[in-house]
This record gives C-alpha cells, structure tokens and sequence, in this order.
C-alpha cells in the first residue's frame, strides 16, 4: 500500500502547556480514519483505516510570553491501527508539530498546527500472503485549550501586633514615693530596656479622681519623675527618658468623681 494521508477529523485531548518555553505535555490521545483504496475481505480495511494514538509530546514555545506564540514539537507513543481486526496492530508512533497559538490569557488559547505522524510498518494478512504497509500521515489541527485555575491562595496573615514591654508602679493615696516592691518593678523595666538596646522610655504617670484637677496633675508629674530618677538609678540614661504626667485622665478602673480608686494611682513605663 502507498503512503496515505489523513483527511477525517481526529480528536485530541491534552493539558494545556504552561506559559514557558520547553514544556512536556504529559498526556494526549487521538483517533482518526484515513481514506484509502484498498477494500480486503476478511480484515478491518475496507476503505479507511483507523488509527487511534497516544502519545507523549515535548514541546517548545517561541516567545511564550507573547500574546502570538508559535511553537514546534515533537513526540512518541503508541498507536493502534486497523489491520486484520480493527485497532488490532499495536505500533510504535512518533510525530512532529509545528504550530501557532493565539494566547487570550493565561488559561486560554486558540492553536492551529501541522502535524507529521508516523508509525513502524503494519501489516495485514491477504489472500496474498502479509502485506505491510506505510504508515505516515499529515494532520492540520485547530484546537482550544482551557487551564482550570487553581484557586487563588490566600493572603498571608498580618504580622502579629507586638506591644511594646510596659510595666505599672502603684502608689498609695496623695503620695509619689516609691514602695519597695514599685522599686522592683522598676529594676524590671530597665532590665527590659537593657535587653532591647537602642529604645526610648515613657513614664506617664496618673491619679485617681480625689482631689482637684490641677493637684492631680501636679501629683501625676510628681510620680512619673520620681520613676524616672530610680530608672536612672538603675543604668538607664535620663536622655532615653520621657515623663507625662496626665492628672485624672486615663483611667485604669472608670469612675466617678472624688473617688480614690488604687488602680488610678499609677505609674505606665512603656519601653519603645
């Protein structure tokens, strides 16, 4: 038999190639019928041939960025052919391509292409004894290919909120000294300094409700500076120091007026 060339349609089911240059198209498979003259009783041949493949192509785009990319190929398989039973020759198939594709997005494009494709020699039993055959065959091809997009990931988290290292030094009603155990509080609090290096400290110092407001925030400054000398005391330069004193506003424990609430009568280093 002379060489045929294929004119029915085939079928080709394949993933998409990614968006880069040398891809693998890990799976396709396609069937057609190829025209012939031949009519032998007793086997699958009688006017046509089918051929049905399944190949593995490796496959190299030109410009893949482009919305125009034209790209080439090649591939090996097996292919099944119509011979003395239908599909009942297995053969080893190999194929050229040669094509352009028309990129709409990154999940779809329209291709056309050229195909070269060929086999090992079939053959068939006739009354004439076994005949082989070649089998190469020429293909145009006009295809869309549609990527299903992963789901979009999700953004990553927020970095977590630090807050800076604070510590509270309590005073008793109408005084600004410092107990034994404020002092320790604060020989914590320059501690953390220490530790961190290259900070600044706030010493804001607070009052409870008792009293007016002008003497509570005289009384809050008061407090903060006494914190602020047993921080420098402690090996923490006056530079790095800031004193507030904010009177009755800031309440640690909300409450009416001429209240003498302990909770109020405070001390916030915040190191920053």
């Amino acid at each position: 038999m002379s060489p045929m060339a294929l004119q029915s349609a085939s079928i080709v089911l394949a993933p998409i190639r990614r968006r880069c240059a040398l891809s693998l198209e890990k799976a396709e498979v396609g069937y057609g019928q190829i025209p012939t003259s031949a009519n032998i009783p007793g086997t699958a041949i009688n006017g046509k041939v089918g051929q049905l493949n399944v190949m593995a192509n490796l496959l190299y785009d030109f410009m893949p960025t482009s919305v125009i990319t034209p790209f080439i190929g090649a591939g090996a398989g097996v292919a099944f052919i119509d011979c003395n039973s239908s599909l009942g020759s297995t053969q080893f198939a190999y194929q050229g391509i040669l094509g352009v594709a028309y990129n709409v997005n990154e999940q779809l494009r329209f291709m056309v292409e050229g195909r070269y494709v060929g086999t090992t020699s079939p053959s068939v039993n006739t009354p004439f004894g076994n005949v082989s055959f070649q089998n190469n065959n020429i293909l145009a091809l006009a295809g869309v290919q549609f990527k299903f997009a992963a789901p979009a990931a999700a953004p990553p988290p927020p970095p977590p909120v630090v807050a800076p290292p604070s510590f509270m030094v309590f005073f008793d009603w109408d005084r600004s000294n410092l107990s034994a155990q404020a002092l320790n509080t604060i020989k914590q609090a320059a501690g953390a300094y220490k530790a961190k290096g290259n900070a600044r400290i706030t010493a804001t110092g607070h009052t409870d409700t008792s009293g007016s407001e002008a003497y509570n925030m005289a009384l809050s400054l008061r407090r903060a500076n006494a914190v602020n000398d047993a921080l420098v005391r402690e090996g923490v330069p006056a530079t790095a120091i800031a004193v507030v004193g904010r009177g009755e506003q800031g309440l640690l424990v909300q409450t009416g007026p001429n209240v003498r609430e302990p909770q109020n009568r405070r001390v916030e280093i915040v190191s920053q």
